[in-house]
């Protein structure tokens, strides 16, 4: 990991090697290598599955254009720089929260980063910004989805909730003191609202010299504004349309959602109003459920829903307004398009999370529950081999919380290091399952710390070969000033989370 290569071949050569000499068997070592992963996939094909289904909603919602109206409130309150920077940390911490950083970073960068800058936000605060409450805040509490609580709890054998919770507040801390830091070192080129913050922007990535851009607006006829509006329209969405074409606007293509341009009245009419309903429809249900779930945690007026219906409570939620949304856009298509997102999402969780397999397979070796499932050996009373290797040396360490605490933290950044924020997460988990009760620690709590380390290192924050990189290049900014940006700012917010969870919990 810290030579920044993949870990999946080490991962699949330990597990054959231990499973060998574990069983006497070279026919049941080369067996458990697939053991291991059909094991560690039967585990957690929940999480695969609730990635899919989030991300098979957020394709019906794109297809119908609301995704983009999700988030065109938030435009409006950004009036200046500092405006800018509180709505772009929580338009980018509210969206992640319910679908993953991944799909999120594109959408802000494309729809509100542009009119942040122009409100005199600087590029790289915007990234930064960006990147903490995002891929830091968002993505390693993942309160809602509880991919990463789960991975966690799992390992360390504790509740998943438990470690959500204590997730859910060390990533806050961790986000509010990054957050603070950014806003500090950055708030002296915080500027007030101009088009030209935004041309300029755009001149210093595409070498378009500021009064070309400017020259060019006025020679056609538009306002600075129009300009700016068509121009962050037709460059973000990626498409082959131009803020240029004459006064009529001929030969200019406005890249809008479905229903917004000079198409059939009827037919767009209708197509925005359906797209203005799930635009609303859709957070306003999850943000229900949550503040469901949270009553019925916190009080009693609801009953309490138990920790492992949480994330089947959310997918249930998710797949019935995927029907919903592609059955309102495509009529009986929809039994068709359905399916496409489905298979759509399934494949990116794949992708996104199939890495976790082998590498959680081995870890899972280390458990008494699947070391005799995985090798294929009937005993009475199998091995733990994690925790027996912990409790052979239990003596040399200190039993101390503080101090393990940040032991798990920089193992949890170690891991991350390979680029994945989730790959170490079964580590981290089964060594706080293991070292927690030696110290009087609660498991889910090291947990928790370990997840911190983990996804703020490997899932976007701290290293340049991460998804780091998408927010980098939506900003347009270089990822190895940002990563230099980020790098003190996310560390001492670490440090203060693992040292205020000694106390919290």
């Amino acid at each position: 990991m810290i030579a920044r290569r993949n870990v999946v071949v080490p991962a699949v050569i330990a597990t054959f090697l231990t499973a060998w000499f574990y069983s006497g068997s070279l026919i049941k070592g080369l067996a458990a290598i697939f053991g291991a992963s059909l094991t560690a996939a039967g585990e957690l094909f929940s999480i695969f599955l609730i990635i899919a289904i989030i991300t098979a909603l957020l394709g019906g919602l794109r297809a119908m254009g609301a995704e983009r109206r999700m988030v065109r409130p938030f435009r409006a309150l950004m009036r200046n720089g500092r405006m800018a920077f509180l709505t772009i940390a929580a338009a980018t911490y509210f969206i992640s929260l319910f679908f993953w950083p991944t799909p999120a970073v594109p959408l802000i960068g494309a729809l509100l980063l542009p009119a942040a800058i122009r409100a005199g936000l600087p590029a790289m605060s915007g990234a930064a910004v960006m990147a903490i409450a995002g891929q830091g805040m968002a993505l390693s509490s993942d309160y809602v989805i509880q991919v990463a609580p789960g991975l966690s709890a799992k390992a360390a054998g504790t509740d998943t909730g438990s470690v959500a919770d204590r997730a859910m507040m060390l990533s806050l801390i961790v986000g509010i003191v990054a957050l603070v830091f950014v806003y500090f070192r950055g708030r002296r080129g915080f500027g007030t609202v101009s088009d030209e913050n935004e041309l300029r922007w755009r001149s210093e990535s595409t070498e378009v010299p500021l009064e070309t851009q400017l020259g060019s607006a006025g020679d056609r006829g538009f306002s600075k504004g129009v300009v700016t509006a068509r121009a962050a329209r037709a460059a973000t969405a990626g498409g082959s349309g131009s803020a240029g074409g004459d006064a009529s606007g001929a030969g200019t293509t406005v890249l809008a959602p479905p229903g917004e341009g000079d198409g059939d009245g009827a037919v767009g009419e209708g197509h925005v109003r359906r797209s203005q309903v799930f635009a609303v429809l859709v957070p306003l249900a999850f943000a229900v459920l949550v503040g469901y779930m949270l009553l019925g945690k916190f009080t009693g007026v609801v009953p309490e829903v138990e920790s492992n219906d949480s994330t089947g409570l959310v997918g249930g939620v998710a797949m019935l307004l995927l029907f919903a949304t592609v059955f309102a856009r495509d009529g009986a298509h929809g039994l068709t398009s359905a399916a496409g997102h489905v298979v759509d999402g399934l494949v990116f969780a794949f992708k996104a999370m199939g890495v976790v397999i082998p590498i959680a397979g081995f870890f899972f070796l280390g458990n008494a529950d699947f070391i005799s499932q995985i090798t294929g050996t009937q005993e009475s009373k199998p091995p733990s081999l994690l925790f027996d290797l912990v409790q052979s040396v239990d003596h040399y360490i200190p039993a101390n919380g503080f101090i393990l605490g940040f032991a798990i933290l920089i193992i949890g950044m170690i891991t991350g290091l390979e680029g994945s924020g989730f790959a170490g997460l079964p580590l981290t988990g089964s060594l706080s399952g293991a070292l927690g009760p030696a110290a009087h620690t609660d498991p889910a709590t090291l947990a928790a710390v370990g997840q911190m380390g983990s996804v703020w290192t490997g899932g976007g924050t701290l290293i340049a070969w991460s998804s780091l990189l998408a927010v980098a290049g939506v900003a347009r900014v270089p990822v190895q000033e940002l990563v230099r940006h980020l790098f003190v700012p996310v560390l001492v917010g670490l440090a203060a989370a693992t040292a205020l969870s000694t106390l919290l919990f």
